[in-house]
């Protein structure tokens, strides 16, 4: 068979990789995004492309003016976009005007390629205890290992390699992608743990004495409520003394670690490459940047924002916006970057510029003892 050489284009949904449903027609697709939308010319379309190389049967979408000349030159059939932008619309598309054109793609892109159901089953090769309780409609991959006492719910699916330790709850619809393992864990409906991520494995937990160092036995479980997704190759370690607990609807990005006994509140978002102690307690949609560290037993309130590689060593309060390392107030730590560009501008001999220019025109020219709080 000849290969196929590189794919250079944006062929979105490609039939080896996606299962696509539909077509829809332009009714079925203004119902999906909440608008009420006669459908007089039975138009159908068969998915979604990008604007520059969607066709007359794809729903497209457009969230950023910058791409306003690509609204214009799209084929479409049709866009999603929000209200001011609807004169730039082609004549041969029609708009579909949203408050949020992104979740808009979001709920359409899903309605064309929802996501794949389990197909029911064992595979020959899975290793599964006769204790444990597996849904008749659960989804059983290759060399997968189910432990003793396991609950699978209904319409689960484990991938191949993947491993449920012994008295680990799955709840209906939860998806273990390949080599993944969950031991010590009780999961809601609908978790995602994506490939190779660990779940349940002993805190990093230990006494130090002369002699060396002595574990303390981990013996709390991770608790990960319905709707969370893990990503590939994360780990959420189990608590020592308590619960490790994510709450409904968090996601964490591939490469993160959160240590034992953390608490993560719902509709969380975590980047890449986070590191999360012991103990800190996170709550309710607050927005970690890829790469920042947290020290141990911290509390970081509700609706934080917390930059990139930031090193976050005390207690955020709620709603704050934190970035640097050390962690300080936003506009404390973009006045202090601007004293440092202008030291290093000064060392170079360079000219400085006045402090009232666009380094410092973000931040105001009093610090107080509030803002340098951590």
């Amino acid at each position: 068979m000849t290969q196929p050489g590189p794919d250079t284009g944006d062929t979105l949904g490609d039939a080896r990789f996606f299962g696509r449903s539909g077509p829809y027609s332009l009714a079925v697709i203004a119902r999906e995004l909440g608008i009420d939308m006669a459908d007089e010319e039975g138009r159908a379309f068969s998915g979604v492309a990008p604007l520059h190389s969607a066709g007359p049967q794809d729903v497209s979408f457009l969230h950023n003016a910058r791409y306003g000349a690509a609204l214009e030159a799209t084929r479409a059939g049709a866009v999603i976009i929000a209200a001011e932008m609807r004169d730039r619309v082609p004549p041969t598309a029609q708009a579909l005007v949203v408050d949020d054109p992104h979740l808009g793609w979001a709920r359409v892109a899903t309605l064309f390629y929802p996501p794949p159901p389990a197909k029911p089953g064992r595979h020959p090769s899975a290793v599964i205890d006769d204790t444990a309780e597996v849904s008749a409609s659960a989804e059983i991959g290759p060399l997968a290992v189910i432990g003793a006492g396991a609950q699978i719910g209904p319409g689960c699916r484990i991938g191949p390699h993947a491993t449920i330790g012994a008295g680990v709850v799955l709840g209906e619809g939860c998806r273990i992608g390949a080599n993944a393992s969950v031991s010590h864990a009780i999961l809601g409906k609908r978790v995602y743990i994506y490939p190779g991520a660990r779940i349940g494995q002993d805190g990093f937990g230990f006494a130090i004495t002369k002699a060396g160092f002595v574990t303390v036995p981990q013996l709390g479980r991770v608790i990960l409520h319905d709707d969370v997704e893990i990503g590939a190759n994360s780990a959420v370690d189990r608590g020592a003394a308590q619960d490790t607990v994510i709450g409904t609807g968090t996601r964490l990005d591939n490469l993160v670690q959160i240590g034992h006994g953390v608490r993560i509140g719902s509709y969380c978002a975590l980047a890449a490459q986070i590191g999360i102690s012991g103990s800190t307690v996170v709550g309710d949609f607050v927005q970690i940047g890829g790469q920042a560290a947290f020290a141990g037993h911290l509390s970081i309130g509700s609706g934080a924002r917390i930059g990139a590689q930031s090193g976050v060593i005390g207690n955020v309060p709620p709603g704050a916006d934190i970035l640097g390392s050390p962690a300080l107030p936003k506009r404390v730590a973009l006045l202090g970057f601007a004293l440092v560009k202008r030291m290093a501008e000064q060392a170079r001999g360079g000219k400085t510029r006045n402090t009232t220019t666009q380094d410092t025109k973000t931040t105001d020219k009093t610090i107080s003892d509030k803002d340098l709080r951590a």
